[in-house]
């Protein structure tokens, strides 16, 4: 008799810390949405998680360093992440540059047990070349062509951290002078001390009085669009469909207005579902 309460008392206690040890993931049928602790990653993360919520699936954003891979160990459901970042971290050195053939590429290298949701082709968050008014008058143009044209008379700076690429088109950039802030590399890009100021297209910090170049037809920087991506056959087809909805709605204009609220101090989540409540999904 007491070995059979062993027995009993030794099942209760192996189902009880298997309980405890799923528990940290999330509970059953919640969507948990991956964002590392970068501001941008997280309103992202909570934008999916609002969609999914608007749908009527229980969703969460848990903050790791890595969501992409805490998609392969199930740890959650949703990562937010942009094309091209994907697309060279599954396959480096790729030179698709359009958005459609970043998609298309970054699909076809993702790992099998991980899908793409549709991209945002209105919302991107790519390297961006700005110079003062007066420089691009000087230089005849706004686009990153007249840039390539202007390479050797070239001196660049960015703030520490951000990403920017090598080249665009035939100039091999120079490396760029590091800032500690945007404000003061934006000041240095109105005295003259460079000419380029590298930055991203959603940066809310760009200031009214300087010029971003546009990227031209066909693009010479790859494209950063926005895009869920999630553990392939965990999502129900409503999931799925909540996700994707975001892409016909958002646009570049909205990510850094909503990166500008929580650097203002706003709660990420609070941000999301108020963009989502202006622009409500499904219908």
């Amino acid at each position: 008799m007491r070995q059979v309460t062993r027995r009993l008392l030794g099942v209760v206690l192996a189902a009880a810390l298997l309980a405890v040890g799923c528990g940290h993931r999330h509970h059953a049928g919640e969507v948990v949405v991956g964002a590392t602790n970068d501001p941008e990653s997280v309103v992202l993360a909570e934008l999916y998680a609002a969609a999914l919520r608007s749908f009527g699936s229980a969703a969460r954003v848990d903050r790791l360093p890595d969501p992409i891979a805490a998609l392969d160990t199930g740890n959650v459901g949703v990562a937010a992440g942009f094309t091209g970042q994907v697309l060279q971290r599954f396959a480096p050195g790729s030179t698709a540059l359009a958005a459609k053939d970043v998609y298309a590429a970054m699909v076809a290298a993702l790992p099998e047990g991980v899908a793409a949701g549709d991209y945002a082709t209105a919302a991107q968050d790519a390297p961006a070349a700005v110079v003062t008014q007066r420089t691009a008058t000087a230089w005849g143009g706004r686009d990153l062509a007249v840039l390539v044209r202007h390479c050797a008379e070239l001196t660049t700076g960015d703030v520490a951290g951000t990403s920017i690429p090598t080249a665009v088109g035939s100039c091999k950039l120079p490396g760029p002078r590091q800032f500690l802030t945007a404000p003061t590399l934006f000041d240095a890009l109105r005295a003259g001390t460079i000419l380029v100021a590298w930055t991203t297209t959603a940066d809310p910090s760009i200031p009214e009085d300087v010029q971003a170049l546009s990227d031209t037809t066909p693009p010479m920087i790859q494209a950063e669009n926005v895009v869920p991506l999630y553990r392939r056959h965990d999502l129900s087809e409503q999931q799925v469909q909540a996700i994707d909805e975001i892409a016909g709605e958002f646009d570049t204009a909205a990510l850094a207005d909503m990166r500008r609220q929580v650097a203002q101090g706003h709660d990420p989540r609070q941000v999301a579902d108020a963009w989502l409540a202006a622009h409500p999904l499904g219908r």
